[in-house]
């Protein structure tokens, strides 16, 4: 298992991937349907952020519902700016987050919808899971047409438990 301050900067890293590539996205390319049934390109983008804002949430709170995993984008996400900006804030809170936990945060036990874990393993896989997403949102947009500034940081994805259905 990789040191959690080394999955804390991948995270950074694949939200500030993410970041850029829905910016360009125009409202119709964000309401394409993806074809495995689990919402818009709008919601993938979402989710990317909402996993490591769920992780810190998550650790403050003791608890991380499987619900706020699945939630779809809220309405006013409306253009790929608008989502871009959300995940500029995600990542502003997620940062901080870093910056102020201590060693024994990760030790911490965290009850999930897959029951307890603790705050360690429960990042990785909210990393594999960010990562997954993001891979996904890479090759959607390219799909669509957008070319991505960014190629995906393939090298933050090594170690990571990395599995289409994380939840």
């Amino acid at each position: 298992m990789l040191p959690p301050l080394e999955l804390g900067a991948r995270l950074d890293r694949m939200l500030g991937c993410a970041e850029r590539l829905v910016a360009p996205l125009s409202i119709r390319a964000l309401d394409h349907e993806l074809s495995d049934g689990t919402g818009s390109v709008r919601d993938l983008a979402f989710r990317v952020f909402r996993l490591g804002l769920a992780y810190v949430d998550g650790m403050d709170m003791g608890e991380l519902s499987g619900e706020w995993l699945r939630e779809a984008a809220p309405p006013d996400l409306v253009d790929g700016a608008s989502v871009a900006r959300y995940g500029a804030l995600v990542r502003g809170r997620v940062s901080g987050w870093f910056e102020g936990a201590g060693p024994a945060e990760y030790g911490r036990t965290i009850t999930t919808s897959g029951g307890p874990q603790n705050g360690l393993a429960l990042l990785e896989r909210i990393a594999g899971g960010a990562a997954e997403h993001l891979r996904q949102l890479h090759a959607v947009a390219v799909e669509l047409g957008s070319t991505p500034q960014d190629p995906l940081p393939i090298s933050d994805f090594q170690g990571l438990p990395l599995r289409a259905g994380l939840w």
